[in-house]
């Protein structure tokens, strides 16, 4: 059973994030985009009701950045669902070792290359179509570990069950 992959995209300016709903709409289009939204908190919110498959996070952004949006996002999680794609599209080339520490996918400036984006786009369906094949298991534990890290939460892990 296959389903078009759906995404979110978190960009505090409207202009930039319509002109990556439609860059994606031209390079993916089959990818139905399940909201936009302008801020850090807005985009934990709904990608946790939305769950959406690929994330497109800024890293600077209103409230709460992308890369705290992602960490929080990682706590909160449902264990039973694979964590989303994460990929950061930022004007912001020195935040890029932490986006990749964070377990981005990709890391996109702005603006937006149509070249760059459709590398970006080949990869995230790649990784997608592995993820039918087989479950995320500790490479998603590793990714959320690393997320809480970056965005300095100082609270212990949950004691992982014992077998």
């Amino acid at each position: 059973m296959t389903h078009s992959p759906r995404a979110l995209i978190a960009e505090d300016e409207p202009l930039l994030a319509e002109d990556l709903r439609q860059a994606l709409a031209r390079a993916w289009p089959e990818l139905q985009i399940a909201a936009m939204v302008g801020d850090g908190l807005s985009a934990a919110r709904q990608a946790l009701a939305l769950q959406p498959d690929v994330l497109f996070f800024d890293i600077r952004m209103p409230g709460q950045s992308g890369l705290e949006a992602a960490a929080e996002l990682a706590d909160a999680w449902p264990e039973a669902q694979p964590f989303p794609i994460l990929v950061f599209v930022t004007a912001y080339d020195q935040y890029a070792m932490d986006a990749f520490e964070a377990q981005a996918v990709d890391y996109l400036l702005k603006p937006v290359q149509p070249e760059r984006l459709a590398r970006s786009v080949q990869r995230l369906r790649e990784l997608l179509a592995q993820r039918t094949v087989a479950p995320a298991g500790a490479a998603l534990a590793q990714a959320l570990e690393q997320l809480r890290h970056l965005a300095g939460a100082t609270a212990p892990a949950a004691p992982a069950a014992t077998a």
